[in-house]
């Protein structure tokens, strides 16, 4: 199990830097909103899509399901209809990012799964975009995890008109059905059967399209980067009590449970903003260089062997004393010479034979400490010279005897 401190490091370092999902650079225009709908849209014409409005081209009707709104956000300053659009990147793997209600899903997947392989033209066509082939639509949309947009979602959408799919950008509205993948991407819209990519986020003028929602707000809108790797499950909020819920990614909601690890904020708290209630570390700064060690000076070089430890410079550690016992010999230095062995006699090339040395050839001291002489010189009845001119050993085991 991951510590609370790990998972709060590696879930809130994304969330830090001024804002909890804002990242640096945030995309940044003036908002003018007009009314309308339009099938495509450049960058630079997004379309605002309610909940529950199936928008232009829809692929299916509606496979999604009632659930619970999320809290409303507070609306925009009224006036001439222009505010500063902000778009805040986050990776869709961060806990509370998406919102549901334990063990029910907010898509019927195996309905919307008949009805996208009920026309082959539009299987075709989602199966194009989806980077799939047409038979496998039932399983991918088995893979993909039913959750709801708990912020308004900024997402490219595919219409499908007149055996022809267009692209255009749309804002979903936070409380949205949508299908997503391993990584937290949403995948398919279930209000239309829409397949779903990772948005273009325009640099200049945007016209947002579409009837305004209560709680819209162009500076509170998301954009989600894919995780950094598949992920086995995701950590929702459940929008009927506002508790954590992880849940397994695919399509099985009964397997849904409380988390064992939970994030160290409230689920309540604000998705965009710090607060007191979720704290946030700081972000590492990569381009800062690091400050030198107070024990190693820049610049200081220690050496290898000091005579004196007295004239050590300073941060310099003083030399260590070997442990007892470790020492190697006075005749050996502790490491073998590079120069090759020689031979002291013979030939080069020819390896001397051992001197074998006959029990007749051993002087009459050397036999006199051999172990088996009797008073009178004579070996005492059972023991034998080897070859060599020592005792046979009769105790050696049979196996190893010679």
């Amino acid at each position: 199990m991951r510590s609370p401190r790990r998972f709060r490091c590696a879930a809130l370092a994304a969330l830090a830097a001024g804002a909890l999902f804002a990242v640096a650079g945030c995309d940044s225009a003036a908002d003018r909103t007009t009314k309308g709908t339009t099938g495509t849209a450049e960058a630079e014409d997004v379309l605002l899509q309610p909940l529950v409005e199936p928008g232009p081209g829809p692929f299916t009707k509606s496979t999604a399901r009632q659930t619970p709104s999320p809290s409303a956000t507070p609306s925009p300053r009224e006036g001439d209809g222009s505010a500063t659009r902000t778009v805040h990147r986050v990776s869709g793997a961060v806990p509370g990012l998406y919102g549901g209600v334990r063990s029910e899903a907010s898509c019927d997947v195996e309905q919307q799964a008949r009805l996208l392989t009920a026309d082959q033209d539009k299987a075709r066509a989602f199966a194009k975009k989806a980077g799939i082939e047409a038979v496998q639509i039932p399983g991918y949309l088995r893979s993909l995890t039913p959750v709801t947009l708990r912020a308004d979602t900024q997402v490219t959408n595919h219409g499908y008109s007149a055996g022809s799919v267009t692209a255009f950008q749309a804002v979903l509205q936070a409380g949205t059905a949508v299908l997503v993948d391993s990584k937290g991407l949403p995948r398919v819209r279930c209000a239309c059967g829409n397949p779903l990519e990772r948005p273009v986020i325009a640099k200049g003028q945007v016209t947002h399209r579409g009837e305004r929602w209560a709680g819209y707000d162009p500076a509170r809108i998301l954009a989600v980067d894919p995780g950094v790797k598949p992920l086995s499950s995701l950590i929702i909020v459940d929008t009927a009590d506002n508790t954590w819920v992880e849940r397994a990614v695919g399509d099985d909601v009964g397997r849904d449970r409380t988390p064992d690890d939970p994030p160290p904020f409230e689920p309540s708290v604000d998705l965009l903003f710090p607060s007191p209630a979720r704290p946030s570390d700081p972000a590492p700064t990569e381009s800062a260089p690091s400050a030198p060690s107070p024990a190693e000076p820049e610049g200081t070089e220690c050496p290898d062997s000091p005579g004196d430890p007295a004239e050590l410079p300073p941060g310099c550690p003083p030399p260590m004393e070997p442990d007892p016992g470790t020492e190697a010999p006075d005749d050996f230095d502790g490491m073998p010479s590079d120069e090759p062995w020689e031979m002291e006699e013979g030939e080069p090339g020819v390896v001397p034979e051992p001197t074998q040395v006959s029990p007749g050839e051993l002087d009459e001291d050397e036999l006199d400490e051999l172990e088996g002489l009797d008073e009178s010189g004579e070996l005492d009845e059972g023991d034998q010279l080897d070859e060599f001119g020592e005792p046979a050993d009769s105790g050696v085991p049979e196996p190893f005897a010679g």
